[in-house]
């Protein structure tokens, strides 16, 4: 399974980065591959660091005026022209995404692939990573969108939220159907 990591490429607090840590460790040994925006800094480089170092494989998807801090030992790069692009290539190297801590281009990736799925552009599970509470704000809002009917399907079909990185790779092993 090629899971998609939307995350923040900035150095963040131990409280994101050691669950971070684990995720990362969880999906390498799983055999899974990572898919991510390529960054060697951050969040970006704890995942692709704990990744490679279980074994798994990292499918990185860089932007042209970021490639300068894309990791190169990734297993494939790609560099595309624009975020719209990269957001398309990530999206469709994967079969499952995770949005994990992160600021408005996360913000802004996880909003794109979420009113995709509500299109039905695509059917690939998204989990939204709620790593200390850091979504509790949105998941809320979330949640008042459906109960006003903002959303034209049930948010349970839209996005799971997990508290933790066992049950997102558990939500994700259940959902996408595929084992390593």
């Amino acid at each position: 399974m090629n899971i998609c990591v939307f995350c923040s490429a900035a150095d963040l607090h131990d409280r994101y980065v050691t669950p971070a840590r684990r995720f990362a460790e969880l999906i390498g040994k799983g055999g899974y591959s990572l898919v991510w925006g390529g960054s060697d800094s951050g969040l970006m480089q704890v995942m692709a660091d704990g990744v490679q170092e279980a074994g798994g494989r990292l499918i990185g998807v860089s932007v042209e005026f970021l490639a300068a801090k894309a990791r190169a030992s990734a297993d494939e790069m790609i560099v595309t022209k624009d975020l719209a692009e990269r957001k398309a290539q990530m999206l469709a190297r994967a079969d499952a995404v995770v949005i994990m801590v992160g600021g408005t281009g996360t913000l802004d990736e996880a909003t794109e692939i979420l009113e995709l799925r509500k299109h039905g552009m695509h059917t690939k599970p998204v989990v939204l990573l709620n790593t200390a509470g850091f979504y509790d704000g949105l998941k809320e809002q979330f949640r008042r969108m459906d109960a006003e009917g903002f959303l034209p399907l049930p948010l349970t079909d839209l996005v799971f939220f997990a508290e933790d990185e066992v049950g997102a790779l558990a939500y994700l092993e259940e959902t996408a159907g595929v084992r390593g």
